[in-house]
C-alpha cells in the first residue's frame, strides 16, 4: 500500500504543478489583451480626430488607438469634405472639431502622456482601449459629459466603463450639452453609413 502512495503522491503534485502553470499562461495570454500599457503613461504622437489618437509604443512604433465605448463626430479628411457646402457635412465636421481640439486639450493637460486600457482590436488594424489621463480622468466619459461624442451601444458589452459612460452620456442629455443642444446633429455612425460612400 505504502509503494501505490508515493507513485499516486507523486503524479498528483506533477498535475497541480502542470495545471498551475497553464492556468499561469492563461492569465499572462488574458492580460496581454486587457492591459494597461506603461505605468507613466505611453507619449502621444497625434490627436486624429475625437476619438482616434496615436501613440509611440514602448517599441517605439506608432499605434493608432481608437477609443472604446464612445463614437465621436466625424471631421473632415479630404479636400472635398473640407470645401463641402452640404449643411449635414459642416454640421458634422464642425462638432468633429470640437471633439478632436477638447482631446488635444486633454492630452496637453496630461502632459502629452495617456494610460491605456486595451479591451480589442478593430479590422483595420487599431487597437480599441479606454484611454485616462496620469491623474485618472477618463477621457471618453469627459467627452460624454461635455456632449462632444455619444455612446457607441454596437460594441458597449467591450467597454470595462460601460456603466460610467452611460451615465455620462445620460447626464450631457438632459442638460442639452453640445451635440444633444443641435436638433440637426446626426449621430457619427448614422453619418458615415449615410454619406461616406
Amino acid at each position: 500500500m505504502e509503494k501505490l502512495i508515493k507513485p499516486v503522491r507523486f503524479w498528483l503534485c506533477a498535475t497541480i504543478l502542470i495545471l498551475g502553470l497553464i492556468g499561469c499562461d492563461v492569465v499572462r495570454q488574458a492580460a496581454s489583451r486587457l492591459r494597461f500599457m506603461g505605468t507613466s503613461g505611453e507619449p502621444v504622437e497625434r490627436v486624429s480626430d475625437g476619438d482616434t489618437l496615436v501613440v509611440k509604443d514602448t517599441n517605439g512604433k506608432n499605434l493608432t488607438v481608437r477609443f472604446a465605448c464612445v463614437d465621436a463626430p466625424e471631421i473632415a479628411h479630404t479636400n472635398k469634405e473640407k470645401q463641402s457646402k452640404r449643411t449635414s457635412d459642416r454640421n458634422q465636421f464642425t462638432w468633429g472639431v470640437k471633439a478632436q481640439e477638447r482631446v488635444q486639450e486633454l492630452v496637453q493637460q496630461g502632459g502629452d502622456r495617456v494610460t491605456l486600457n486595451i479591451t480589442d482590436s478593430d479590422r483595420y488594424g487599431r487597437k480599441i482601449a479606454e484611454v485616462r489621463l496620469k491623474n485618472g480622468t477618463f477621457v471618453q466619459q469627459v467627452l460624454l459629459q461635455e456632449g462632444l461624442a455619444k455612446v457607441y451601444r454596437p460594441y458597449l458589452n467591450k467597454c470595462p466603463s460601460k456603466d460610467l459612460v452611460q451615465q455620462a452620456e445620460a447626464e450631457a442629455k438632459q442638460q442639452r450639452l453640445g451635440v444633444w443642444s443641435d436638433t440637426k446633429f446626426v449621430n457619427p455612425w448614422e453619418y458615415r453609413s449615410l454619406y461616406k460612400k
